[in-house]
């Protein structure tokens, strides 16, 4: 394919982990059934690509910063949240209870504590960002019945999938590049959430 690294190189670790979690979420969801992305960004706007291409689900995608919501709309988000106060209200709204399933991208900053009351009765949540801690009631979990697990990076076979959709033109990374003279700028940017998708340092 004509590609060149920069389009490319995220794909190897942003990207397959991002894969990774819709894969598994793509093997649970029918169509018509919603999923829920927490966080927009370097690995949520892959997973919303990915979904897209592999499963009939609805899409909701959840993100506080305007930039990123716009993006998920332009990638076919089938609703766009600003991840306020009433978020969960929202979900259970749209969705009739809850959502099927949630993926998390963020897993911290409060969002851990919120994403696993968007999921409906018997549904499922994949944690994939980190730093927080989950903090879900026991009777919770046996009412509901719903299902935690975490999902870390992927394996070889998921990188061939995923270049094969890249390929294809139904998953593109968006990115900002940088040269290595400005990474200042570049962690800058990131802690300020200036760029949508991924940040690349190019030598």
């Amino acid at each position: 394919a004509n590609v060149t690294p920069i389009e490319v190189a995220p794909l190897a670790d942003a990207g397959i982990t991002a894969y990774r979690a819709a894969k598994r979420a793509a093997k649970l969801l029918r169509p018509g059934s919603y999923c829920v992305l927490l966080g927009i960004g370097g690995l949520g706007h892959i997973a919303l690509q990915s979904l897209h291409a592999i499963s009939g689900c609805r899409i909701i995608a959840v993100d506080r910063e305007p930039a990123a919501r716009v993006l998920a709309k332009d990638l076919g988000a089938d609703f766009v949240l600003d991840g306020g106060p009433n978020v969960v209200e929202e979900v259970k709204a749209i969705t009739g209870g809850g959502a099927h399933l949630v993926i998390d991208f963020v897993g911290e900053l409060g969002v851990e504590n919120i994403c696993w009351k968007m999921v409906r009765k018997g549904g499922q949540l994949f944690v994939v960002g980190y730093g927080g801690a989950v903090n879900v009631p026991t009777a919770h979990l046996v009412i509901e019945e719903i299902n935690i697990g975490g999902s870390l990076v992927g394996n070889f076979t998921e990188l061939v999938e995923l270049m094969e959709l890249n390929a294809d033109g139904k998953v593109k990374m968006h990115y900002t590049e940088y040269n290595l003279a400005s990474i200042n700028t570049a962690l800058d940017d990131f802690k300020n959430r200036r760029f949508t998708g991924r940040g690349v340092i190019v030598p």
